[in-house]
């Protein structure tokens, strides 16, 4: 059994650690708050811009118009790049290891053909790097809130892959925030664009045409989905940190529970054992 100096250490230890941990929780609520807000503040513009596009890939239909629409085109696929978005930190319980679980599914199962990775995000690079996949393209450190012009640039990169015939498809994974409690790695397909269902969208007006309109909206809107799913991923980042290190916390205050038990029990142990020294030594002094 250790000693009440030892048990002493510890819990002070213990402490420490929880006093940490419980700081960690109340910053990553202040961010996952913010974070959170942006979500919801991007997806109706996401909603809104995919409407859009598919009145307008309806009325080219309806014109029986083929025109130039390389970000539409479908072909066989003989390569694929995955963008993948994972945090640049850990302490976030298992969402991490869950995002990247799902990503190895698809590159050994799903994908079918070869596959790239353009990384966003030190622990999806750091895994891939370490099992030998084909990193092309990796993107870091892009804070809590990245704006729009920070994300266009892991875009591009997917869309000239594309465009040039390097890839045939593009995937994006990430994680999904549905709500604190909640987030779930998702496998979404960027590129060849899939023609939305139509929404009611209004009676519009485009100039100087459809086509031109379409062709210079849907580089827009690869970027908004990869924008989109950044947002997605900080948010799911800092509520299942904060989540993380409340458990932590929880379970620090448990464990000192536990040792200020042992310590109590180590002490009495110490007490009653010193007593019946002084006893035993008195009745050989009296006898």
């Amino acid at each position: 059994m250790a000693s009440s100096r030892e048990i002493r250490r510890r819990i002070r230890s213990v402490k420490n650690i929880s006093q940490i941990t419980r700081a960690m929780e109340m910053v990553s609520a202040s961010k996952m708050r913010r974070a959170q807000q942006r979500v919801v503040a991007a997806r109706p513009y996401t909603a809104r811009i995919r409407a859009v596009i598919a009145h307008l890939a309806r009325l080219r239909n309806m014109a029986e118009e083929e025109g130039s629409f390389p970000l539409l085109e479908q072909r066989p696929i003989r390569r694929i790049a995955v963008i993948l978005i994972t945090p640049d930190k850990g302490l976030t319980g298992a969402m991490t290891s869950n995002v990247i679980r799902r990503a190895s599914r698809y590159i050994l199962d799903e994908a079918g053909a070869p596959v790239e990775l353009i990384t966003v995000g030190k622990k999806g690079r750091d895994f891939m790097v370490r099992y030998r996949r084909d990193v092309v393209a990796e993107f870091t450190a892009l804070g809590d809130y990245p704006t729009l012009d920070q994300i266009s640039p892991i875009a591009q990169v997917a869309i000239d892959d594309f465009v040039s015939g390097k890839v045939d498809a593009v995937q994006l994974i990430y994680t999904r925030f549905i709500n604190t409690l909640t987030q779930r790695p998702e496998v979404q397909q960027l590129l060849p664009v899939e023609s939305p269902v139509e929404e009611e969208t209004g009676d519009y007006i485009f100039e100087p045409n459809p086509e031109v309109v379409l062709n210079s909206l849907l580089p827009r809107y690869v970027d908004q989905q990869v924008y989109r799913a950044m947002l997605e991923s900080i948010a799911s980042e800092h509520s299942a940190r904060m989540v993380a290190m409340r458990n932590a916390t929880e379970n620090a205050q448990d464990l000192v529970s536990d040792l200020t038990l042992s310590y109590n029990k180590a002490r009495q142990a110490q007490i009653t054992r010193e007593v019946s020294e002084i006893a035993a030594g008195a009745n050989a002094l009296g006898g």
